[in-house]
Order: structure tokens, then C-alpha cells, then sequence
């Protein structure tokens, strides 16, 4: 029998013989819990489910970005979109050596430099990170509504581009290449066993080579049964603006949000 065939009655077995109380938890998140199980062991669908999953997540980490095979040729030239590279060679050195991705390459600062402008109000930046997977699927859907907002705040905007191999510490050198007010870098992040489509949105006020984790601040999560593009677009926004406002980034800044009852 096919795994898929399997997989559905095994579903349909399971909906069936769970309370409503169980099925009412379980619609409420991704994880997998109150699965229930076959003697000591996963039911099959479970199973099958977790092998879906984590191959999803090698392949999301292993794949190397390609720009014009992860994203469509339209979209590359509307966004006039370039590539570079960070100083690690290849992606077994990137998972290896995270300070390298954290440079960009000599022949890569120098193509920075001369086709990016500098000291703009906002410049946006993208990442493979460690889901390639995830820049392919929700960057299209959220650098137009980026874009679009800024331009409807006033704000200047920096030249859009791509780093391969990279890694968040490398938000510090494109502050210091290109002195953005507000620097935001779209990368991927680390997938797991509810998806390999996640993507993050770190932020910097003027982001310096002395800058750490704690200067920076952080959307995470944006994916379909998560933060939409939509949603994350708008929190981007209002970040920025905050940090436009008051000069501060990371833990002096708190994202503004409405209560959750509001929401």
C-alpha cells in the first residue's frame, strides 16, 4: 500500500477514535501532541509524518541558493536583485564555521560598495541562512509589501541584494559598508519538525562591527501557520519607524503591539 494511502486511513482511524477535547488541543498548534500511539511506538501516520518532516529540514539546510532558480526572473529583475557571498567557500564550511558567514567575501564588499548607494533610511537585505527553503517560499510574497510601505512612509531605500552562506552577525558589516539608518535582514531560519518554510527578519538601528545579539531585534516565525507575510510586513514597518523615532535597536527597544485580547 502506498504511504499516502496509509497515511489517510491511519488520519481518518485517528479523528474517529479521539475525544473532542483531544481534537480541539491539537487544532490549536502544529506540534505534534496527544498523537497517540501503537503499543510502544508512533501510529504510522505520526511516523510517516516525522520522516516528511525531517527530510524537509536536511533539504531546506543542504540546498545552496541559486537566484534565479529560487526565485523566478521577473522578480529578480524588478527588484534589479544581485548576488554575493560570505567568506565561507562552500555550504559544508558555512555549517562548520558560522564567523565565516558572518563576512562578506573581499570580491563581495567591493561589488557591495559599487552598486549599492549609502546612508538611506532603510536598507533590506536577504539571506539564505539555513533554510533556502524559506527565502524561495515567503520573500516574493514579502520584499513588495516591504518595499511598497516604505515607500508610502517617505523613506529612501538602499539597492536590494543577496548573500549566500550567511549568517545574522553580517547585518554589522553591511552597516558598516553602506550606513544604513535601519538595516533589515530577511534569512532563514534553523528548520524544524513543523516546517522548513520559517523565515526571520532581523533589524538594526545603524548597525557597527561592535554590534551583538543584543542590539538587534527579532520577527520570527513568518510562514503560513504562522506570522503571515502580511502581518510581518506591518510589525517590519512599525520596528522601523520605532527605531527611526527613538535611535535605539535590540534590548533598549521594545516592539510596540496591541494587547492579544485585540488582536
Amino acid at each position: 500500500m502506498a504511504s499516502e494511502e496509509i497515511k489517510r486511513k491511519d488520519s481518518l482511524a485517528q479523528s474517529y477514535d479521539l475525544p473532542e477535547m483531544v481534537k480541539k488541543v491539537r487544532a490549536q498548534t502544529p506540534a505534534r501532541l496527544l498523537a497517540g500511539r501503537s503499543g510502544a511506538a508512533y501510529r504510522t501516520n505520526t511516523y510517516l509524518e516525522l520522516r516528511e518532516a525531517h527530510a524537509a529540514a536536511r533539504d531546506a539546510v543542504r540546498a545552496e541558493f541559486g537566484l534565479f532558480t529560487d526565485a523566478s526572473s521577473d522578480f529578480v529583475q524588478k527588484w534589479n536583485l544581485f548576488e554575493v557571498c560570505s567568506r565561507a567557500a562552500g555550504k559544508d564550511e558555512y555549517l562548520a564555521r558560522p564567523d565565516l558567514g558572518r563576512c562578506l567575501s573581499d570580491p563581495s564588499c567591493a561589488e557591495v560598495s559599487r552598486r549599492c548607494t549609502t546612508g538611506n533610511d532603510l536598507q533590506i537585505v536577504i539571506g539564505d541562512g539555513l533554510s533556502v527553503t524559506a527565502v524561495a517560499k515567503q520573500v516574493p510574497c514579502l520584499l513588495p509589501l516591504l518595499c511598497e510601505g516604505a515607500v508610502a512612509l517617505g523613506w529612501s531605500t538602499g539597492q536590494i541584494f543577496v548573500i549566500r552562506h550567511c549568517r545574522v552577525g553580517i547585518l554589522n558589516e553591511i552597516g558598516e559598508l553602506l550606513g544604513p539608518r535601519v538595516a533589515v535582514l530577511l534569512i532563514g531560519e534553523r528548520p524544524g519538525l513543523a516546517t522548513a518554510e520559517s523565515l526571520s527578519a532581523y533589524m538594526a538601528y545603524q548597525p557597527t562591527l561592535s554590534h551583538t545579539d543584543a542590539n538587534r531585534n527579532l520577527i520570527s516565525n513568518i510562514h503560513s501557520r504562522g506570522v503571515s507575510t502580511e502581518q510581518a510586513a506591518q510589525r517590519i514597518l512599525d520596528l522601523a519607524a520605532l527605531m527611526l523615532k527613538t535611535r535605539k535597536s535590540g534590548c533598549e527597544l521594545r516592539e510596540e503591539r496591541p494587547p492579544l485580547m485585540s488582536q
